[in-house]
């Protein structure tokens, strides 16, 4: 990916001073003294198929024995006095009150696994992750997951991905012709999250396949590709099908650059001899390649434990603790591998699952679909702690189906999130990715403002810079841009508002108030130097700031 070109005009410092604070920012990200630079860091996103038991995973501990003894007889946790020193969270690093534990699974690794992260300071504990109107199926959950809904309304995804429509929008000005926005690996089926609105073959899935010799395998695949493509609909399918097979040769070959050219550190000492670890291991070698890849997601299966979850009474190994066993030691040799140099700096991982589990044990030693389950954020440049209170448990009775339902995280906050404080991703991408049709809300406005921590966060004024219209809360849409002669500003439900012009040396070029006449505002900029500007919009006690060229 191209490194991202900022306008470097020198401002006056003392100009700056008499601005208000944000335009103050804006106007020094554009001219390149605040860094928004984003081109190195990445998502790391780890699916636990089958819908993860979270309440095994990390134990409440405010009502543990309504949790050992009504609810799990059989299969709960064991946490006593000769082991609750070792699993119980430090409340003391994140300044919470929550009373929770650790699976022992989760202390494996060389550095005792997700334990080690969050007494390091590089894991978010998210508690209680879902969506408003759980389904607990898993094809229709995994479904709404991959497309941004929220279970009430198609109109929250429709036909694309979240993660596609996020990188066709956020990425639009240096779409890449040489590597894939995304890869896939450990599963055989690409993730239906990676399908864009417009833009195709933003993914590529390179499950079964040693990524070394990925290139030669399917370079060999197919002949000559046809020079005579009819105008038809036919002719259309045809050249789809033509564009898609030179894409993933050439991105095959720049995966396969990137493997020869990457290592990783301590891989044998460090990583496991499990599926999960390998895919893990491939993607810090990948990175440490220069592949400059955005997102990158891994697979392990096997969560859907209705039975044998645990393989007898009070026993906790089983099903369940294999797999938290194998993510906790890859996550751990994984985040050893990539801070073992700079590139840890610019990684983000975290895990997700369709939906929960019930609180209440099965017949079977397993459990069922549930709903919520947490997410665990990990990283140098995530902020360690805990975000949400403790489950009620006392929630979950026969009445609801032994449910516990209670939302207190949008996935969609979390991404957005990730998206914007991270990745950089402006209000009009994050609205274009995910906004709320259901209750006509943005998650711009519904951050998480915990996870990052300050020193790896972007600067506000970084989500002003995109080119794109804008669009905000207010239905606010600026255009176009680049500009020649005229500037419309419009909304659906906005009555007035004053605009602002300021040139990059920090100089007032025009201010107005005005009133939206049909929904709609006309400015004539013809008289307005050719450049780069910085344009504010003040309404209802809302400023929007945006970067407009006139030509």
């Amino acid at each position: 990916m191209r490194r991202r070109e900022f306008i470097k005009l020198s401002a006056s410092a003392s100009a700056l001073g008499l601005l208000p604070s944000e335009i103050g920012r804006t106007l020094k990200a554009l001219n390149g003294s605040v860094n928004c630079d984003t081109t190195n860091r990445r998502l790391v996103l780890i699916e636990l198929k089958g819908g993860n038991d979270g309440l095994n995973t990390i134990i409440p501990m405010d009502n543990y024995s309504y949790y050992k003894n009504s609810l799990r007889p059989d299969i709960h946790i064991p946490v006593n006095s000769s082991n609750y020193n070792s699993l119980v969270v430090d409340s003391s690093l994140s300044g919470s009150l929550q009373d929770l534990a650790f699976n022992p699974a989760l202390l494996i690794g060389n550095n005792q696994g997700f334990k080690g992260l969050y007494n390091a300071g590089m894991l978010r504990i998210m508690q209680s992750v879902g969506y408003p109107s759980q389904n607990k199926s898993h094809f229709a959950s995994i479904d709404l997951w991959a497309t941004g809904n929220d279970g009430n309304s198609w109109d929250n995804g429709k036909e694309s991905g979240w993660m596609g429509r996020f990188m066709e929008n956020a990425y639009a000005e240096v779409f890449p012709t040489n590597y894939p926005f995304a890869i896939q690996m450990g599963s055989n089926n690409t993730w239906l999250g990676f399908h864009a609105e417009h833009e195709h073959g933003l993914a590529l899935n390179i499950e079964g396949q040693n990524s070394e010799n990925f290139y030669t395998i399917l370079s060999g695949l197919a002949g000559q590709a046809p020079t005579n493509i009819p105008n038809t609909h036919h002719g259309d399918e045809i050249n789809y099908i033509v564009q898609t097979d030179a894409f993933s040769n050439t991105y095959a070959n720049s995966i396969e650059t990137a493997y020869n050219n990457g290592s990783n550190y301590n891989d044998s000492a460090y990583y496991p001899d499990t599926d999960l670890s390998n895919q893990l291991k491939t993607v810090a070698r990948l990175i440490r390649g220069g592949i400059e890849t955005k997102i990158f997601l891994v697979t392990i299966g096997g969560f859907d434990t209705h039975n044998n979850q645990n393989q007898s009474n009070n026993d906790i190994n089983g099903r369940h603790t294999e797999l938290i066993k194998e993510l906790s030691g890859a996550v751990d040799a994984f985040v050893s591998d990539i801070n073992s140099d700079s590139i840890g700096d610019d990684i983000v991982g975290l895990t997700f699952s369709e939906f929960g589990r019930k609180a209440k044990q099965n017949n079977n030693r397993g459990t069922d679909h549930g709903e919520i389950a947490p997410m665990f954020v990990f990283g140098k440049p995530v902020k360690g702690g805990i975000s949400g209170n403790n489950v009620d448990l006392n929630e979950a009775n026969s009445n609801n189906n032994w449910q516990i339902q209670t939302v207190q995280y949008d996935y969609r906050q979390v991404f957005s999130t990730l998206m914007q404080d991270f990745l950089g991703a402006n209000d009009s991408v994050i609205d274009k990715t995910f906004f709320d049709h259901t209750n006509q809300v943005s998650f711009s406005d519904k951050k998480i403002s915990d996870i990052i921590k300050p020193n790896s966060k972007l600067d506000p004024s970084c989500y002003s810079l995109g080119i794109s219209d804008v669009k905000n809360s207010n239905n606010l849409i600026v255009y176009p841009n680049p500009a020649v002669g005229l500037l419309f500003i419009k909304s659906s439900n906005l009555k007035e508002a004053e605009y602002s012009l300021y040139s990059l040396d920090a100089k007032l070029v025009m201010r107005n108030k005005f009133n939206f006449i049909s929904g709609e505002h006309k400015i004539d900029i013809s008289n307005v130097n050719s450049g780069t500007y910085l344009f504010e919009l003040s309404s209802n006690s809302k400023k929007t700031y945006k970067k407009i060229i006139i030509n």
